[in-house]
């Protein structure tokens, strides 16, 4: 007696079905990647958060910010992220007698944000693209003098970047275009980089607060820019802030 079974029946599947099988394999390694990454960034960012800021804000009535946005144009993106750090995680150069050195820590933090490894792939494409060009020989390029610069008033960040005001707690910085187009413009606007300090809670806060902002007359009716770019943009804040922080603490 013949107790093999008979083979199986294999079913064809059509071309079509094979296709839309594909792509759905295809969608979901890509989904998963997509949560695997944003998984992976939300836990290296956690600690960078973002707190209420808006045109309310005394930094909106300083000089520099009138002589940047003398018609106060709305902005069509703002924020202000925040990380705190306890004075006894910060090397022991920044510590004394229960204060820090907050200018010092200003400086290394902006030099942090700029020579830190977010800011890498923005600086690479604006090397590629405008360095070569006349007059571009003495804005910061490189890695190392960017983590070298005390990042004066006038110096230049990659054709992009100007410092504007440079204090014992902040580094300001004009942004959305090369520095060599002196006028208001449409792509305008300022970057802060700044440390608060409370010596009583022994605690420093670094600030990266974004102003961008049509300057011109039209920018009166300025509107927000889209969603998905606010979110893109609050992302690269996070990136940013860590990297610097990270860069700071290991020195």
């Amino acid at each position: 007696m013949n107790t093999i079974s008979a083979p199986p029946q294999i079913r064809k599947i059509s071309v079509g079905k094979r296709v839309l099988g594909v792509f759905a394999g295809i969608a979901g390694g890509l989904g998963a990647n997509a949560l695997l990454a944003y998984g992976s960034m939300s836990f290296y960012t956690r600690n960078t958060k973002f707190v209420p800021y808006d045109t309310n804000s005394p930094d909106h009535t300083t000089a520099v910010f009138k002589a940047h946005n003398p018609s106060s144009n709305p902005p069509v993106c703002i924020d202000h992220a925040v990380k705190s750090i306890p004075y006894s995680k910060l090397p022991e150069k920044y510590r004394a007698t229960g204060k820090v050195d907050q200018a010092q820590l200003a400086t290394d933090f902006c030099r942090g944000v700029w020579a830190g490894v977010a800011y890498r792939v923005q600086r690479r494409y604006l090397e590629r693209k405008y360095r070569a060009l006349p007059g571009r020989e003495n804005h910061l390029w490189d890695v190392k003098d960017l983590e070298k610069s005390e990042y004066k008033v006038g110096t230049i960040i990659t054709d992009h970047f100007e410092v504007v005001e440079h204090t014992d707690d902040k580094v300001i910085v004009r942004c959305g275009d090369s520095p060599f187009n002196g006028d208001h413009r449409p792509s305008d606007g300022l970057f802060s980089m700044e440390v608060s300090t409370d010596d009583e809670k022994q605690l420093a806060t670094f600030h990266l607060k974004s102003n961008f902002i049509n300057t011109t007359p039209e920018g009166k009716e300025g509107k927000p820019l889209p969603w998905n770019f606010q979110l893109a943009h609050r992302w690269y804040t996070k990136l940013w802030m860590e990297s610097a922080t990270r860069k700071l603490l290991k020195d």
